[in-house]
């Protein structure tokens, strides 16, 4: 038999059925990639009146979040009531995939995945990037631009605002960190010095889940604060409601990119399963 042949005959053999449960449109593209790709898909919770079931399938994909009321599958897209906890249990010793979650041995969170999670910080940068320009009256060309933190996001972000021109400052706490920020020739500072820089900016990005301007008196006065960490650093509905710019913009890349947050996410999870 032709080597090509018997080859293709072994991949295929280890296809496996993959059910996706719940979702938002990302969920969605990464559900048509793994189709293309050759996987027998179906899903719960992900479109209207499907019907996919456990049982009939090895691999389980929930969505990023998980949950979030730590009580139901997260379903924006149908509204599915879809009980957390006792859907895991369902799954039992399948191979199970999910965002921002603990579970067992037989548990994958790939939010904590260096190459989901770096490709992942593309979209979410881009959308901060956005809704800067959306919300200000200037351009970011020329504008003084803090970036708290110099992790996934913090890192990419920096890196476009450069290119933008921005006259930007990133804060940080690892030596690697500031070596490669002058590397690039990017101002940087200690994230512990940030109560004497933090008001000197027109823009701010958070990436950092540290709850900085637990003091609403301590908010920049002028600057248009955009928070993408997951727990916020400040409250956020009390900050507004005293006229402070402050946005906290939870799942971007859902929203913004959803087709290439799908793809990166079915191409990372493919990859794991092969």
């Amino acid at each position: 038999m032709h080597l090509a042949l018997v080859i293709f005959l072994q991949s295929v053999s280890y296809m496996k059925n993959i059910l996706f449960i719940g979702g938002d449109k990302r969920m969605i593209y990464a559900y048509e990639e793994f189709k293309k790709q050759g996987y027998t898909v179906s899903s719960f919770g992900l479109f209207q009146a499907d019907e996919g079931k456990i049982e009939d399938n090895e691999i389980i994909i929930f969505p990023v979040p998980i949950t979030r009321d730590k009580i139901t599958v997260n379903c924006p897209i149908t509204n599915a009531v879809i009980p957390l906890k006792e859907t895991i249990e369902k799954c039992g010793d399948r191979q199970i995939f999910g965002g921002c979650y603990k579970g067992k041995n037989n548990f994958t969170d790939y939010c904590e995945l260096d190459d989901y999670c770096l490709l992942n910080a593309v979209p979410t940068a881009e959308g901060a990037i956005s809704f800067a320009i959306e919300n200000t009256p200037f351009t970011l060309w020329e504008s003084k631009v803090l970036v708290i933190g110099a992790g996934r996001v913090g890192k990419i972000l920096a890196d476009r605002l450069k290119g933008l021109k921005c006259d930007i400052t990133v804060t940080a706490r690892k030596a690697r960190d500031f070596a490669l920020l002058e590397a690039l020739g990017i101002e940087y500072t200690h994230t512990d010095l940030l109560h004497k820089i933090k008001n000197n900016f027109d823009i701010i990005f958070n990436t950092v889940d540290v709850n900085f301007f637990s003091d609403i008196d301590s908010l920049p006065k002028n600057a248009l604060l955009i928070d993408l960490s997951s727990l916020g650093c400040t409250n956020f509905s009390a900050a507004r409601e005293m006229g402070y710019k402050a946005y906290k913009l939870p799942g971007i890349p859902g929203k913004n990119a959803p087709k290439t947050a799908g793809v990166i996410l079915a191409n990372t999870l493919i990859k794991l399963i092969n």
